[in-house]
């Protein structure tokens, strides 16, 4: 019997959502040509500014923003290590920083993917002492919620560049802080598998904790954007790199792939020089991506190694 749609809204809502699930792979190919096809208009007749630019970016300033990636991947999943474990799972920090890694795969087309790479991944290496997968996308909250209250906190930063009212910041800090006590009221529940994903912040201790790790990533994030900024030649000011960063991470929740780096510069900082922010936005992807592959490449050296030692120990034993 075919099923009947569901009237008004709700069932449009479900059309598309039906629709992206099916075509995930073609809707990210489609909107990363369109962006960058966006960012090759916009910067026609710039080329030789964009690859002076580049070219102004020094090696060292390159390899410190690749390793400040590094810590604020270690420091994220550490915060996530912190809520697993809240959370009952018993699973090794190196082995959960192993699965960690994957979210760089799947994060370089898009956000979500990044975080249900890790998720998949973690479940498939430890299925036992890891906990069930609503759990796990529950435990995600509290770091999420972290970073969006900071987000509504510093989001006067995008009110001259964008052009925003200047009493949006505090409406987004409103429902920010609402979600977050939210999140808080649901922690203390308990007997369902998805509320205890939210138990560290059951904790003062718990949770001041993740908020420290969650920090240390995001400064690290801000230090990259200004340091990449200044390489290239953009006079920015701290609060630009902290609204390059709040508009990296928004529209990393679309379908726009590698040129989301480009795109956020371009959008927040275009008005002081549309060739010198995208190539610090191309920067920014490139030495994320870099910083990204070394944490994943370590995760995979890792294994290998852990391997070989109890092959090696198997034989010793027989």
């Amino acid at each position: 019997m075919q099923a009947i749609p569901e009237p008004g809204a709700r069932g449009v809502v479900a059309t598309v959502r039906a629709f992206g699930r099916r075509h995930r792979t073609a809707i990210t190919v489609v909107g990363s040509l369109l962006t960058a096809a966006v960012l090759a208009l916009v910067l026609a007749g710039r080329r030789h500014e964009f690859t002076q630019a580049l070219a102004e970016a020094t090696l060292w300033v390159l390899a410190l923003t690749a390793l400040l990636q590094i810590v604020a991947l270690l420091a994220r999943s550490e915060a996530w290590h912190l809520t697993i474990e809240a959370a009952g799972g018993t699973v090794a920090r190196r082995v959960l920083f192993r699965a960690s890694s994957m979210q760089v795969l799947g994060g370089v087309i898009n956000g979500h993917l990044g975080i249900a790479a890790r998720i998949a991944a973690l479940r498939r290496s430890s299925p036992e002492v890891s906990p069930q997968i609503p759990t796990l996308i529950a435990a995600e909250f509290p770091i999420i919620a972290i970073e969006a209250a900071l987000a509504a906190l510093t989001s006067f930063t995008l009110v001259g560049p964008l052009g925003l009212p200047w009493w949006l910041p505090l409406i987004l800090f409103a429902v920010i802080g609402t979600a977050s006590a939210g999140l808080r009221h649901l922690a203390l529940r308990k007997g369902r598998e998805l509320w205890k994903g939210l138990a560290v912040l059951r904790s003062l201790r718990g949770g001041t904790r993740v908020v420290a790790f969650v920090l240390v990533a995001v400064f690290a994030q801000i230090l990259r954007n200004w340091l990449l900024l200044h390489a290239v030649g953009v006079d920015a000011s701290l609060f630009d790199a902290i609204a390059v960063l709040i508009a990296l991470v928004t529209l990393s929740q679309l379908p726009v792939g590698p040129s989301v780096g480009a795109a956020a510069a371009v959008l927040i900082l275009g008005s002081d020089g549309v060739a010198a922010a995208a190539a610090a936005g191309v920067l920014l992807t490139v030495t994320g991506t870099v910083g990204g592959l070394c944490f994943a490449a370590w995760a995979g050296a890792d294994r290998l190694w852990i391997g070989r030692r109890r092959t090696a120990a198997r034989r010793a034993g027989a």
